[in-house]
């Protein structure tokens, strides 16, 4: 899908590309491609650059385009990985401004929201690469929390669990927050090779600049710290899972002894040899009465030791 949104007080949609208009690009088709290459003239070699998931952040200059690809966080449908990364590209050169993602972030659409809603005026190209990563790095706090929320959650579930499940979940979450961490070193080093561009760095708001290294440093960090806390509940959870399988096994080791009483006196007297106590009225009462008074001791025994 293409869209093209008009830079003036907040981004306005537009039906046709005009000089300095943003063309964002989301799943681009066949059709659209050819219009990027053949019409706007992006670099071919930018284009599918952009289309490897696994593509890093950097920074490109290339016969006066410039190729500029950083990392947004994403909300997966695959319930292995939650929340994982996807690279976004931004191709630039004097009238055309392009952003291509082969995925549907909420970070676009939540960034025309916010220019609109808060009246923002984007002043060049650099402006709102800073302005795209800002917001980038704010839904990286916002997933983060959601992450948080699932930790708790999970948490809850491990202290009354013997099972894999609750354990396994948490080391889902793990694994999205080692891409989280990954990506957002990679836009960080992104944001520094950008902020030291000679030809520019003297045009950088300042306040924005400021701005988005103080949200990627705290979502690195609350995402370092999370990583650290989610590494030791899963070393300790996992002894806490061993520990209650250990007290279930100790408890029906102390019932199958218990049990085991009455069997072995019944298969003593069930013997088909003399014992006594054939010819007695009684016997199979009081044999009855002696297996259930000493299972009963056996019993009192467990308990008050705590084996039970």
């Amino acid at each position: 899908m293409i869209s093209f949104w008009k830079r003036d007080i907040g981004l306005h949609p537009t039906a046709e590309w005009e000089p300095y208009c943003w063309v964002n690009v989301e799943n681009p088709t066949n059709e659209e491609k050819r219009y990027l290459l053949d019409e706007l003239g992006v670099p071919d070699a930018f284009y599918n650059d952009i289309e490897d998931v696994d593509e890093r952040p950097r920074i490109e200059y290339e016969n006066g385009w410039f190729f500029i690809l950083m990392r947004l966080p994403y909300k997966n449908t695959d319930l292995k990985i939650p929340y994982t990364t996807v690279p976004l590209g931004i191709i630039f050169k004097d009238e055309v401004f392009v952003s291509i993602s082969f995925y549907r972030c909420e970070v676009i659409p939540d960034f025309i929201q916010f220019s609109v809603r808060k009246g923002i005026l984007i002043k060049d190209h650099f402006d709102q690469v800073l302005r795209i990563m800002l917001s980038s790095s704010v839904w990286f706090l916002k997933y983060l929390k959601q992450i948080n929320n699932d930790i708790k959650e999970a948490e809850n579930q491990l202290e009354r669990s013997i099972r894999n499940e609750e354990l396994q979940d948490l080391l889902r979450i793990e694994k999205s927050l080692v891409f989280f961490t990954t990506s957002l070193k990679g836009n960080d080093i992104l944001l520094h090779r950008i902020k030291n561009l000679r030809s520019y760095r003297d045009t950088y708001n300042p306040e924005l600049l400021e701005d988005v290294e103080i949200e990627l440093r705290q979502a690195q960090e609350t995402t370092s710290v999370y990583s650290d806390i989610l590494s030791g509940m899963m070393d300790a959870y996992a002894s806490v899972i061993s520990n209650n399988l250990n007290i279930v096994m100790k408890r029906l080791t102390s019932i199958s002894i218990v049990l085991m009483i009455p069997t072995l006196i019944a298969s003593f007297y069930g013997m088909n040899v003399p014992n006594n106590l054939e010819s007695h009225p009684w016997a199979f009462g009081a044999i009855v009465i002696a297996s259930i008074t000493i299972s009963v001791f056996a019993l009192l025994i467990f308990m008050r030791k705590k084996w039970y």
